[in-house]
């Protein structure tokens, strides 16, 4: 039953993925990959506060595993993150590649524990 509740999730966070991204992507003339970005972030500010609610126990598993592991992990994508990263290394756009790298870790890391604060915030 819980390979339902991911699935389920999935079918969610994949097409919505691919439209942030592409909505993100349309209104920025840059080869700075703005949309994996934005659903990447996005996607580790939900899975903290999922996080946090989980650990405050205002949520339970079932709802976790929907949300956190089937919406969140087709929402977010370290393997596009990857291969643009990459393919800006590879086009010349060195320093580009490195603010990706870096920001996208940090932001992904900052925003992570910002969603589990406002659970704890909420919760505690």
């Amino acid at each position: 039953m819980n390979w339902l509740l991911v699935i389920a999730g999935a079918v969610l966070g994949a097409p919505l993925r691919y439209l942030t991204d592409r909505a993100v992507q349309s209104r920025h003339d840059t080869a700075f990959p703005w949309g994996t970005f934005a659903v990447n972030v996005s996607g580790c500010t939900v899975l903290g506060f999922l996080g946090g609610a989980a650990a405050a126990g205002a949520i339970g598993s079932h709802l976790l595993l929907l949300l956190g592991t089937g919406l969140c992990g087709a929402l977010t994508t370290y393997s596009t993150f990857s291969y643009e990263t990459l393919r800006l290394a590879e086009d010349g756009a060195r320093l580009q590649a490195a603010v990706n790298a870096v920001g996208s870790v940090a932001a992904g890391l900052g925003a992570a524990f910002a969603g589990v604060a406002v659970a704890q915030a909420l919760w505690t």
